[in-house]
């Protein structure tokens, strides 16, 4: 196991980010402190071959101006908060509106565009980055001084460890996630709509054409939503656009559990995902039109899918959600697991 730690740029305050790289079993994984961000991830191949599986930028200019939220840590709130505003005790909050008439991942300076306090260490089994955020009250909106300690870290058995724990000192809405996009072909070979998925998900989180929630969870059956048994992205979408929908993972919450499985045939690449949250997003990159990604890559629709553990969207006006709410004397805490292997 081995830990690399250097300079990855400036910000315009004169302030260093910093790039770690872990490597450990046959994986390395790249993160920066700016916005807890995974920048690149190699995993071998069939062939013995490492690519890269994750979509991103070359440099620290590109997470700056990060539009598709490429591998970022999202908060306080990831994903759509209706009209922008919730009501919590008998109070309103208003948030930015970012997309349309409503908040998307808690606005244009999310937990995604600041700079994280953060150090490496070593634990007998892997290797890990910590990062902490201070988030005064009122940050974006939301109520309550909140701390967050995410650790992001590779073990010996090729697993990538997500950990989330959040202390807030008055009640808010608190929902975490990573927003990694993978290709398991490599970033820049092509769209993913081969790559073949399986969601432990019996139910989604039904949507309005602006993506918020309607209340209801539906079942898969007999629908484009069904991935109970392993199919190709492509088969079902239909007149769909793709998919950027909340499934709601089978089991019980805050247990560790699995969530999905993608296989990609041609390189044999395999990645599981496990979480302890009531869901799990499945965004197949629909909106992407990124012309600078790594090494001269263009990322075009479909380049890259995302599976982002999480609350439901838009919990805080939906109360028959799982409670998102964390405050004095309940602490958020969740896990993810991302394990890869050979088909």
């Amino acid at each position: 196991m081995e830990i690399k730690d250097r300079i990855f740029g400036l910000l315009s305050n004169g302030k260093k980010v910093r790039l770690y790289t872990l490597s450990a079993g046959d994986l390395k994984l790249s993160l920066t402190n700016f916005g807890a961000a995974w920048t690149s991830l190699f995993v071998p191949s069939r062939s013995g071959a490492k690519d890269d599986v994750l979509l991103g930028y070359s440099g620290l200019e590109g997470y700056l101006n990060n539009q598709p939220f490429l591998g970022v840590t999202v908060g306080r709130f990831a994903n759509r908060i209706k009209d922008a505003a919730f009501t919590l005790n008998g109070k309103k909050y208003a948030l930015a509106a970012n997309d349309g008439k409503n908040n998307l991942h808690s606005g244009p300076r999310g937990f995604d565009k600041l700079l994280w306090k953060s150090e490496a260490y070593e634990e007998s089994e892997g290797v890990y980055v910590r990062f902490e955020l201070e988030s005064p009250d009122g940050d974006c909106g939301f109520p309550g001084k909140l701390n967050a300690v995410v650790s992001y870290g590779l073990t010996k058995s090729n697993e990538i460890i997500a950990n989330y724990h959040v202390k807030v000192d008055n009640p808010c809405p608190v929902n975490l996630t990573n927003h990694a996009y993978f290709n398991l072909a490599g970033e820049g070979k092509g769209d993913v709509l081969s790559h073949e998925v399986i969601l432990y998900s019996s139910s989604y989180v039904e949507v309005d054409k602006h993506a918020i929630p309607t209340g209801k969870l539906v079942s898969v059956k007999g629908t484009p939503f069904d991935f109970t048994n392993r199919r190709r992205i492509a088969a079902n979408l239909g007149k769909l656009n793709g998919y950027d929908h909340c499934f709601a993972v089978d089991g019980e919450a805050g247990k560790l559990r699995p969530c999905a499985e993608v296989t990609e045939q041609s390189s044999g690449r395999v990645m599981k995902v496990f979480t302890t949250q009531p869901g799990v997003q499945f965004y197949t990159g629909n909106h992407l039109n990124v012309a600078a990604g790594k090494q001269g890559s263009c990322y075009a629709k479909h380049s890259g899918f995302c599976l982002e553990t999480q609350h439901f969207p838009d919990t805080p006006n939906q109360s028959g959600f799982p409670s998102c709410i964390a405050g004095p004397g309940n602490d958020y805490e969740e896990k993810a697991v991302f394990a890869f292997n050979l088909a």
